[in-house]
């Protein structure tokens, strides 16, 4: 192994996560580039490097170190650099060399023992003699506290972003209890956490790790979708992680509601236990939904009579459910309509909002995903939004959801509407109550037979199952729906009843299939060849949906296939390897988590931006435009055009949607989709998510497997328990 020492002349690349540099060294006469792992440095620095020459294919011989230590500028000159290389603010080259004129060898002893004296100098005042030394000061502590973390496997950044939170301090908190960093840290988790207390050699029993262990299983339950566990599931889930026994997790709950950390209520016949902040959201939201509950004197005959003026309008025939409906919209400021498709849940909103237009009162229509919004604005012919844009989104702070509409900046409006309420999930419900006044009237619609949300919470469920709302169930299947089997048997599937798969139907086939391979080639067929002419559309606008992520069938596997067949390698698209996943430009993708401070903006032909905005959504759909490697960035146009620019380090973020779970398609509706289905888990493979996939489809469902597993899952109602309190707390409230 061979040393160079010398000066940092110049950073050429850093990346901020790993601390990867490349950067040049000037030692003696020569220039050399070096690369390796450099915690905190700066050009004009000077070190000794440890390590070997290399022979790079592209840009030729480099210095490969493998540890580095900083040494203190020894003469004049060296100092005279480091001051004057812009590493502290303030100090140009001019004002670098007076310094050092004045203090020659003893510049440093004078910045960190005499920093008054910098006063001295021409151009230095005696409040930026302080600034001088406290910058000094500073990345010195910097730099140690640097090296100190990583010695505990913390990488740069975060190393960064710990020292920035707690200062000197960090020496306590990591000695003695590292599980602070992942309550006060974004991006450190338990595990992160964890692994630093082993290193450091804090005990697998201590309380800090017991309690932070606690505070980790139930935000993994949230991911699940659950809003608290009861006491004896949470016990046991911590047991299993910590490896501790049932009394020492026990004896810590006091410990923690005292803090405020957990909540405890008691249940009919458990222990419910929450993160705090979810048992508020869902207390909050239960009390802000029992003030819009407010009713309005009018008479039936004026409502029956705007109605019929409506159905002239209109040539739309209202029934009993579907009046009764209007009638509950007009005299309450809170209602809940609900039932499946074909039921006249638009017919209803469409009526519900001309009726208050000609009141004159002012309308906001809203859904959780962007192709909900676009669906909703196609059907009643008014502008609909996200609900993330209706509240006005602004980015947040520390990865969390910000709203500028909130309950100091409520909505101005008279009437809100919001469709495809099952997907609502509790933290977004919470939002969107903070902004509606007392006064305004709320009118949730959705069906409770889909699948619930994918974020925590069951709030159309818990609502409906209060019953301390008000509620109309449509369940008439309207004629010309009732032409469709798509319609018709998603609601044999609700009911439990037999599918006939004869495949006399003009939208509803099954292709019995019992191979794997056999479907997928099948499926490939339908997409390239069949569907497109029947459903006119494209093969991209073919959704394959699959109950599972793992396994022959399964959404990872289905997508490297599809990609292969649907948009096959050629030199004409770049392409990008991240983890397991190769990205190729044409690709379809899909979001998978919210990211509220994505940038993203719609272009004009001409690449003119003609509207800005924020937020990328879990559920998002879009196509790979560009990948650039010198810019290190990959372009995504979503619904609607908007252009996404992901730095490379958020590829994470994004995943291929040629196949996607059930799951993932609440809310959206496709021309067509094709269902493979072979066997599967019991939990997964039920009822809920049959339903759910089949009324994803618009104009042809095509299911391509084995018919028995079709019949178990009609016949299969068990589906993953949800814990969720909103029904209690509704009662409570």
């Amino acid at each position: 192994m061979e040393k160079l020492a010398g000066y940092v002349e110049h950073i050429i690349y850093r990346n901020a996560d790993n601390g990867y540099t490349v950067l040049n060294l000037v030692s003696g006469e020569e220039e050399i580039t070096c690369v390796g792992i450099f915690s905190a440095i700066a050009e004009g620095e000077n070190i000794e490097a440890s390590g070997d020459y290399t022979d790079h294919p592209t840009y030729g011989k480099q210095f490969k170190v493998e540890s580095f230590e900083e040494k203190a500028p020894e003469d004049e000159e060296a100092i005279e650099r480091y001051l004057g290389s812009g590493a502290i603010r303030g100090i140009g080259l001019a004002l670098a060399a007076r310094i050092v004129r004045r203090f020659k060898a003893d510049t440093f002893r004078i910045i960190e023992e005499e920093p008054e004296r910098l006063a001295e100098v021409k151009g230095i005042s005696e409040r930026k003699a302080m600034e001088i030394a406290d910058q000094v000061n500073e990345k010195r502590d910097l730099r140690q506290a640097m090296i100190f973390l990583q010695q505990y496997g913390i990488t740069m950044n975060l190393a960064v972003k710990v020292y920035q939170q707690y200062g000197q301090e960090v020496y306590g908190i990591i000695r003695e209890n590292p599980y602070r960093l992942a309550d006060d840290i974004e991006g450190v988790g338990f595990r992160t956490a964890d692994e630093i207390a082993v290193r450091v050699g804090i005990r697998m029993d201590s309380d800090f790790r017991i309690r932070s262990g606690i505070l980790y299983v139930l935000l993994q339950a949230s991911t699940e979708g659950h809003t608290y566990l009861p006491e004896e599931e949470l016990t046991r889930r911590t047991g299993q992680l910590l490896e501790v026994g049932e009394e020492q997790i026990e004896k810590q709950y006091m410990d923690l509601a005292i803090e405020r950390k957990i909540i405890m209520k008691q249940g009919e016949n458990q222990t419910q236990i929450y993160a705090a902040s979810f048992y508020y959201m869902e207390a909050n939201t239960a009390t802000m939904l029992k003030q819009l509950n407010v009713s309005y004197d009018v008479p039936d005959l004026e409502i029956e009579e705007r109605v019929r003026r409506i159905e002239k309008q209109t040539g739309m025939e209202l029934d009993e459910h579907q009046m009764t409906a209007v009638k509950e919209a007009v005299r309450n400021g809170l209602l809940i309509i609900t039932g499946g498709p074909g039921t006249g849940k638009t017919t209803t909103i469409n009526t519900i909002i001309k009726y208050f237009e000609m009141e004159g009162l002012d309308i906001f229509l809203a859904a959780p995903t962007g192709r909900a919004a676009k669906r909703m604005s196609e059907t009643t012919g008014f502008e609909a939004r996200t609900i993330h844009r209706m509240l006005e989104l602004n980015g947040g702070v520390d990865g969390a959801a910000g709203f500028e509409r909130n309950e100091q900046n409520p909505l101005e409006t008279d009437v809100v509407i919001i469709d495809e309420m099952s997907m609502v999930d509790i933290s977004l419900m919470h939002a969107l109550l903070k902004a509606v006044a007392v006064g305004t009237r709320l009118i949730l619609v959705g069906d409770v037979n889909q699948l619930p949300s994918v974020g925590p919470g069951s709030v159309l469920r818990d609502i409906i199952r209060s019953h301390e709302c008000n509620v109309v169930m449509l369940t008439k299947i309207f004629r010309q729906a009732s032409t469709s089997d798509i319609i018709v048997n998603a609601h044999k599937i609700n009911q439990g009843e037999e599918v006939t798969l004869d495949n006399k139907s003009m939208d509803f086939f099954f292709l019995k299939r019992y191979d794997a391979d056999v479907i997928i080639s099948v499926v490939l067929q339908l997409i390239k060849q069949k569907l497109p002419k029947f459903v006119d559309a494209t093969p991209y606008d073919i959704q394959v949906l699959t109950p599972m992520r793992k396994g022959l069938l399964g959404v990872e596997r289905l997508n490297g296939i599809l990609q292969r067949y649907l948009n096959p390698p050629s030199p004409q698209k770049r392409e990008k390897e991240h983890g397991d996943i190769l990205f190729r430009e044409g690709d379809k993708i899909m979001q998978t988590r919210n990211n509220y401070q994505l940038e993203w903006e719609i272009r004009t032909k001409y690449g003119l931006s003609v509207d800005k905005g924020t937020g990328v959504f879990n559920g998002d759909m879009g196509i790979v435009r560009e990948i650039n490697d010198f810019a290190e960035t990959m372009t995504v146009e979503f619904d609607e055009g908007r252009m996404v620019e992901y730095p490379y380090k958020l590829l994470d973020e994004l995943e291929l949607a040629y196949a996607i779970t059930i799951h993932k398609s609440q809310g959206s509706e496709y021309p067509a989709v094709v269902i493979p289905l072979l066997s599967g888990p019991s939990m997964l493979m039920n009822r809920n998510l049959l339903y759910t996939a089949v009324t994803r489809a618009r104009k042809c469902v095509t299911l391509v497997g084995n018919e028995v597993t079709f019949e178990q899952m009609v016949q299969n109602t068990s589906q993953q328990k949800r814990y969720s309190g909103l029904c209690d707390r509704l009662k409570e409230a």
